[in-house]
């Protein structure tokens, strides 16, 4: 038994610490790509979600201080974001907790995670088109008008989201505000991110925790691994383009969450087939139809810049 729990905890070390290279190279893809990792590591879906959830409290709570300091972020966004969030962000785990017997959540909480990681796959597909063509905004110092009702909506959609499943505080929120308020720079939209995200995540790590515990062989490898993974991406981030990385994010997520709602093999594999065959074709006929070369070279300034890929 201790050996196969020591290789549980050496598998979620290395998975960990190679999702913490992808978030440190291009800021995307924690909670997507870790928890449905956990899940096909053979970690029930509900102890994947809580463990990860906590382990992202802690890593996204360095992030928010550094940018916290530097003053990015916009507060008024931040509060608004938390407000509509942390009570849904804190009732994920209890709702989860109705849906039945324990073989019924798991089932019903795969489910949930794979529509989510289909509408992540969708909203990164949007965050990389903005930050490639649109730059995200460019007025920084500019007061930005803040539409009070849309961003409450949005915090209460992205706290939902995450409290169920642990996908969407670093995606869906983020590109919800670059919709909402292009004007805002993306240093600003980083930051704000970063910081309305720590409540956010923690109120859903309390809950699951309340509901479910924390099982320390899971959550301490993903600590140890994610924290190293993050910094070395960092610094590998200058050295390979992130926009190739992000379009692998969008393929890997959308596949994944195809298989976690039950889609045959063969219509998964098929539709990978198609997006890699297909996929950096029709980004080249995006790029032509914006005036760009149809493929990016590693010095390209179309793409998006280093303080663009803050972990989130």
């Amino acid at each position: 038994m201790d050996d196969v729990l020591s290789q549980a905890a050496l598998g979620v070390l290395v998975v960990s610490f190679l999702v913490g290279i992808v978030v440190g190279m291009t800021g995307m893809g924690g909670g997507a790509l870790m928890t449905p990792a956990l899940v096909f590591l053979g970690i029930p879906p509900t102890a994947a979600v809580a463990n990860d959830l906590v382990a992202a409290a802690v890593n996204k709570s360095v992030g928010a201080t550094v940018h916290a300091r530097s003053g990015s972020p916009d507060w008024r966004l931040a509060r608004l974001l938390v407000i509509g969030s942390v009570p849904f962000a804190f009732a994920g785990a209890f709702v989860i907790d109705l849906f039945g017997s324990p073989e019924q959540r798991e089932e019903a909480l795969k489910v949930a995670i794979g529509v989510a990681l289909l509408l992540a796959a969708f909203t990164y597909t949007l965050r990389v088109y903005g930050s490639v063509f649109h730059r995200w905004g460019r007025v920084d110092g500019r007061e930005v008008r803040i539409r009070t009702v849309p961003t409450l909506l949005v915090g209460a959609v992205g706290g939902t989201l995450v409290g169920l499943t642990s996908v969407g505080s670093g995606s869906i929120i983020m590109v919800a505000m670059l919709v909402l308020h292009p004007g805002l720079a993306a240093r600003r939209l980083v930051g704000t991110d970063l910081v309305q995200a720590v409540p956010l995540v923690l109120a859903a790590a309390v809950g699951h925790v309340i509901v479910s515990g924390v099982d320390w062989g899971v959550l301490v490898p993903l600590v140890v691994g994610g924290t190293p993974g993050t910094v070395l991406g960092a610094r590998l981030a200058s050295w390979v383009p992130d926009s190739t990385i992000r379009r692998g994010i969008v393929i890997v997520l959308t596949l994944t969450g195809l298989a976690l709602l039950g889609t045959p093999p063969l219509v998964v594999g098929a539709t990978g087939a198609a997006l890699l065959v297909l996929g950096p074709l029709a980004w080249a006929m995006v790029r032509r139809a914006h005036g760009l070369p149809a493929f990016s070279s590693p010095g390209d300034q179309s793409s998006p810049s280093p303080d663009d890929r803050t972990p989130s």
